[in-house]
């Protein structure tokens, strides 16, 4: 559209009120640090006329938009101002009252609104015709990668709808991942959501003709191929975690945990190793309220393990679920502690810092090799108090006794470190399981052996694996609490869930609501399991009749020639019995009675002995061998 332009003559004298202040303003700071008001010097309060520059011509350009060309209006004084710091306010468009009388340009600019408000109905007509031409072609592309986006979504419908694939399409897949092609996770992770929408609302959204069982074995075998996790294993999870759950778990395990120090308070506070950490570029922060002696490592400029604050001793690399078994134990000043299996020491130089290296710990482990370690950072962290030994845990109590408390972090399967370990998803099977879980049962019966119920201070055992399994945690702490004379306490921990009472078939004690679990989804720490007990006799119960049974049916007897006693009364109560009714019986009924049982009895081939037999009989057989002798 060309621009065009309104040529309006210039009144002079004809000045808002505004531009009259202005004026006055602008002569005042010119005529500033001159000497006083007079009459000769009364021009001054004279307001000064606008003058027009008109280069070519008289008369004013306007633009399209009724804005004033640069340059077209200058106000003309008679002195320069003196450079004071008032600021220069632009009064352009401010408001005036209706009686003011308007400049022409404001005329003109008033006329030309009609028209601009025409031309921008026109372009917003325009504008929203391009508008509508764009939303039909994003709508056509969205139409376009919808229809691609159907070729990636295996086994959904146009509504979304799962369904689960033929025995031959599973054949494909196993025959594709056994040749060459490595699985698409993009479908699999499809699928898996999917299959989790139908379990959650299976009444509705399931398939007809298919069962649950169907769902969850697909279910399985795809997080078993998209976690690379084994068949056994899954199953054990999918036992212990509902459905979703599961998912934030498996996802939590793929994510290293948070690096965390615990401070050694027997050398320095967690204020001071905290502003020498962040002066030599480490971002760190309170591990938590639990905690008073844990920092949680974000980034570092420098390694962690290798600072000068790491070689004093200051403190120690130790994971946060690490902390919390030796918070449960509690340990008191001048107490005889047994840490059965210690290594690699991060426990063992935390109860010494609680007791204020008082007392004396038995720091054990059966592995030579992992003592090493232990004896290193024994020294490395100041600890006096503690003797290192190694023993079996299994013979302990023989060896020593007698302990305040014991802390017995029992080896496990590890399936709650995955993400430190993630070869546990595929090494795992039942036997293993099984095997870790006879081990710990022997070796808590020795922890508790060696505690004295009698103690002032103690008496309590701690027992924690970093596994999750129900085999190795509930299980072992239900078959202490039947094979010895304690009882589950609280952990004195303000967080974790509780433990199983009850698990698929099996009933445990109600008492293990007291025991803790904790899990890297929802605490953010490596999956722990820890339980309290305390000691109240030292006196070993004898083995329960309930349980003895199915054992003594199994084994032979040791003594050959036993005789049963407790039949006999038994016996000698259904003969009397029968006594007593053949004596009511009448003589024909009984007569009768007896030749039926007679017909009943077997026939026995009896061989007659010498005096039964007639003396002719002997003769003959006297004869018969004295014929055979003598031929």
């Amino acid at each position: 559209m060309p621009d065009f332009y309104l040529l309006v003559p210039l009144v002079e004298g004809q000045l808002s009120p505004q531009k009259e202040k202005r004026a006055v303003k602008a002569t005042g700071q010119a005529a500033h640090g001159r000497s006083g008001f007079s009459d000769s010097n009364s021009k001054w309060l004279a307001p000064a006329k606008a003058k027009k520059t008109q280069p070519k011509g008289n008369h004013v350009e306007l633009s399209s938009d009724g804005e004033v060309e640069e340059g077209s209006w200058e106000m003309e004084e008679e002195e320069e101002e003196d450079g004071s710091d008032e600021e220069m306010v632009d009064d352009y468009g401010a408001s005036s009252s209706e009686d003011e009388e308007l400049l022409p340009i404001e005329k003109a600019a008033l006329k030309q609104k009609p028209d601009r408000e025409c031309l921008s109905e026109d372009d917003s007509e325009e504008e929203d015709e391009e508008e509508e031409e764009d939303e039909e072609a994003s709508k056509q592309k969205m139409g376009q990668k919808e229809e691609e986006g159907t070729d990636l979504q295996l086994n959904l419908d146009i509504d979304e709808q799962f369904k689960l694939p033929t025995n031959e399409e599973i054949e494909k897949e196993d025959i594709l991942l056994s040749v060459t092609s490595p699985p698409d996770l993009h479908v699999i992770h499809q699928r898996i959501q999917g299959n989790m929408e139908v379990l959650q609302d299976f009444g509705v959204k399931r398939e007809e003709g298919r069962s649950r069982q169907e769902y969850l074995a697909l279910l399985r075998r795809d997080m078993a191929a998209y976690y690379s996790y084994s068949d056994f294993l899954l199953t054990k999870l999918m036992d212990i975690f509902p459905l979703p759950e599961l998912i934030n778990f498996l996802e939590a395990n793929e994510v290293p945990r948070p690096v965390t120090i615990r401070t050694n308070t027997l050398k320095t506070r967690r204020r001071d190793l905290a502003q020498a950490l962040i002066n030599r570029g480490v971002n760190l922060d309170p591990l938590g309220k639990w905690s008073k002696t844990g920092l949680v490592i974000y980034d570092s400029t420098v390694p962690i393990g290798a600072t000068p604050e790491y070689l004093a001793g200051h403190y120690m690399l130790q994971g946060a679920s690490s902390l919390l078994p030796v918070m449960a134990l509690a340990p008191q000043e001048n107490e005889h502690i047994l840490d059965m299996c210690c290594a690699p020491g991060g426990k063992t130089s935390y109860i010494a810092q609680l007791m204020k290296n008082t007392g004396m710990i038995l720091a054990n482990d059966s592995s030579a090799e992992r003592l090493r370690s232990v004896v290193g950072n024994l020294h490395r962290l100041g600890v006096t108090n503690a003797v290192v030994s190694n023993c079996d845990g299994r013979q302990f109590p023989k060896v020593l006794g007698g302990f305040d408390r014991v802390l017995l972090d029992a080896p496990c399967s590890g399936t709650g470190v995955i993400s430190k370990d993630p070869a546990v998803k595929t090494n795992k099977d039942e036997k293993d399981i099984l095997r870790c879980a006879h081990l710990q049962k022997e070796l808590i019966l020795s922890a508790i052996d060696s505690v004295n119920a009698a103690s002032e201070t103690g008496g309590y055992i701690v027992y924690c694996t970093c596994s999750i399994m129900v085999e190795e945690n509930e299980w072992v702490v239900d078959y202490a609490l039947k094979k010895r004379n304690v009882r589950l306490v609280a952990t004195g921990l303000d967080f974790g869930k509780e433990g199983f009472t009850r698990f698929k078939d099996r009933r445990f004690h109600p008492s293990l609501k007291c025991t803790r679990r904790f899990y890297p989804h929802t605490h953010n720490m490596d999956g722990f399991f820890i339980a309290k007990l305390k000691k109240f006799s030292n006196a070993i119960p004898q083995t329960q009749k309930d349980e003895e049974p199915a054992v003594e049916a199994a084994a032979p007897p040791s003594v050959p020639n036993t005789i049963v006693t407790e039949p006999l009364p038994k016996k000698k109560k259904l003969e009397g019995s029968k006594a007593d009714e053949e004596q009511k019986l009448p003589q024909p009924a009984l007569k009768k009675k007896r030749s039926l049982q007679a017909q009943r009895r077997p026939f026995k081939v009896v061989r007659p002995s010498s005096k039964m037999m007639r003396p002719k009989d002997l003769a003959r057989r006297k004869k018969h061998r004295v014929k055979a002798n003598g031929q």
